[in-house]
């Protein structure tokens, strides 16, 4: 069935950060990409007005030519680079997020999701590039940056120009139910929001505190060009000052990094009472030194472990529990180790 124009932006204007009109014209890759990154921030929502036209008869002509597959290489786009560089650092910084918990982090998971995040881009429209070379990039960058957040960066521009070099044209693919792509979709979403949501959810503080370690880790990188740091900074507080703008409050200071500080010290804040509290459990003075706290900490788990308490389990269950909670909240975030 042909695809109709007037439906398209029906469906653009109703869904587009979502991407309702990528799912209705068949372009998967571009739907998951704005479900991901809600329009890619609302600009490129904004921006596909002027082409939904080139989209629609792009559909269309792909239904009639199933059975054929395009020859040649795709012309070079600056503009399939750049996005494919920011996704893939956007997907860093997620993946940085909710995953640096694990032991191979840097080796296995920072790359895998930059990489991810790179062919997303390169398979929007009708074309795609090379699964194992693009990784394999990611891969091999990896190690040379280990430990450091920066390594978003060095491995996202790897990767895409990887990804550009081995681009090519979408082969004819047999049409599919739309309720096998809707499965297909679906999993995909719940695969980078699952482990964001529960960071998120079940560990509140603490991801606050390494999306505000994170963010900072990605505006020194652009020290050194105050033009594009500066507009990276607008970009990243513009959902901020829509906010500010739509509760009516006009009056919001311009200074830099003003907004990020009050998150900063809401974290702050929120940790020194974390902080004080445990000192309370553990029966230190504030200031303590890691020895200090490190030894009070063994004697007070010989007191009150369960095992020594069977007359009292439960008392001694409870401030067990205190007691390794306090020691974690004065000890250094292991999360944060990596930076």
């Amino acid at each position: 069935m042909a695809k109709g124009l007037l439906v398209t932006y029906v469906l653009w204007a109703v869904g587009g950060p979502v991407g309702l009109h990528h799912l209705y014209l068949g372009r998967d890759s571009h739907a998951l990409l704005w479900m991901l990154t809600l329009g890619g921030g609302g600009v490129g929502w904004l921006w596909e007005f002027w082409k939904l036209p080139g989209f629609v008869a792009q559909a269309n002509r792909a239904q009639g030519q199933r059975q054929s597959s395009r020859g040649g290489t795709p012309p070079v786009s600056l503009i399939r680079f750049a996005a494919q560089v920011i996704v893939g650092i956007y997907f860093g910084l997620v993946a940085l997020i909710s995953l640096s918990f694990m032991a191979s982090f840097y080796i296995v998971g920072l790359p895998l999701a930059v990489g991810l995040g790179v062919l997303l881009v390169a398979a929007v429209g009708n074309q795609t590039s090379d699964v194992k070379n693009t990784l394999g990039a990611a891969f091999l960058t990896s190690p040379v940056f280990y430990g450091r957040s920066i390594a978003i960066l060095p491995i996202s521009v790897v990767a895409s120009i990887t990804a550009q070099k081995h681009r090519r044209y979408k082969a004819s693919a047999v049409s599919e139910t739309l309720s096998v792509r809707l499965y297909r979709l679906s999993l995909a979403y719940l695969a980078f929001t699952g482990p964001l949501a529960y960071s998120a959810f079940c560990n509140t503080a603490a991801t606050l505190s390494y999306v505000a370690e994170t963010l900072g880790s990605l505006l020194s990188w652009f020290s050194f060009f105050p033009l594009l740091g500066r507009l990276m900074e607008s970009v990243l507080l513009l959902p901020y000052r829509i906010w500010r703008l739509l509760v009516g409050d006009h009056g919001f200071s311009s200074g830099y990094f003003q907004e990020w500080e009050k998150l900063y010290e809401f974290v702050r804040s929120f940790q020194d009472e974390k902080r004080q509290l445990a000192y309370q459990v553990l029966g230190l003075l504030e200031g303590a030194t890691n020895e200090d706290i490190h030894q009070r900490y063994r004697e007070l788990v010989k007191i009150w472990h369960p095992d020594h308490n069977p007359h009292q389990t439960e008392e001694a269950q409870r401030h067990f529990l205190e007691i390794q909670a306090a020691y974690e909240a004065l000890s250094p975030p292991r999360k944060l180790r990596g930076f």
